[in-house]
């Protein structure tokens, strides 16, 4: 990961922080810092809905600002680009993915873990979208000059979620690969979930598909390595 995604990652875990706290305790970080966060999450969602209402192309930074409430210097504190700024929705919600799986029980499996996880961002989305907000979400994302930026962000996500894996693996995860590739598993299970939700006609539910996508992902593990040969160790 570049030293650039890096920074962002952190400064944006240690916002989350602040989210962090359970009943009774003091949150990690103070006011401030809440503050910054429901900023940052202001513009980005204001960020998709205007791109989604009028295309990419004809968003300006200040039109974001001002749908969110703050000035453009303020947007600028925030994000480089009005792409990182419609990026920043999916960002997001896998930064909450890892966060979630860190709180999970520690007696909990692995697996179980990682699906309550992600399902406790897509779990509530129970009912399928208007047709036409699908279709404007079809535009904003094939338009090129997303792509970097969500190449970028695809990077961060599985960051993030090898980072909560090897957390809950604890010494096992000790010069080991595999938080790295079951985070990449997942984070591919996820896309092509995303991928198929998009392009559903008509529009399907969210929550039961990413289930679905889930489950597939594990029982098709189990049946592949469902046998009496060895790994090839070379």
């Amino acid at each position: 990961m570049s030293t650039e995604a890096e920074t962002e990652l952190s400064s944006v875990e240690r916002l989350r922080a602040a989210l962090r706290a359970g009943p009774g305790e003091e949150p990690a970080v103070g006011l401030r810092e809440r503050k910054k966060l429901a900023t940052r999450q202001a513009l980005s969602v204001a960020a998709m809905r205007l791109a989604v209402a009028n295309g990419v192309d004809n968003v300006l930074v200040e039109d974001i600002a001002e749908a969110a409430g703050v000035s453009a210097r303020t947007f600028n504190n925030y994000f480089g680009s009005k792409y990182e700024a419609i990026c920043a929705v999916g960002f997001d919600r896998a930064m909450r993915i890892g966060t979630a799986l860190r709180e999970q029980p520690a007696d909990m499996c692995l697996w179980t873990a990682i699906t309550n996880a992600v399902m406790s961002e897509y779990g509530a989305a129970d009912r399928a979208p208007d047709p036409d907000w699908m279709a404007g979400i079809r535009v904003v994302i094939s338009t090129p000059a997303l792509r970097g930026e969500y190449l970028k962000v695809q990077a961060m996500i599985q960051y993030s979620l090898a980072e909560a894996i090897a957390i809950r693996m604890g010494a096992a995860a000790a010069g080991s690969m595999f938080p790295r590739i079951l985070a990449a598993s997942v984070t591919g299970t996820v896309q092509a979930v995303m991928e198929r939700w998009l392009r559903s006609d008509p529009p399907t539910a969210l929550g039961p598909l990413m289930r679905l996508g889930l489950n597939e992902l594990a029982a098709g593990m189990r049946r592949t390595l469902d046998t009496h040969e060895r790994p090839d160790t070379g």
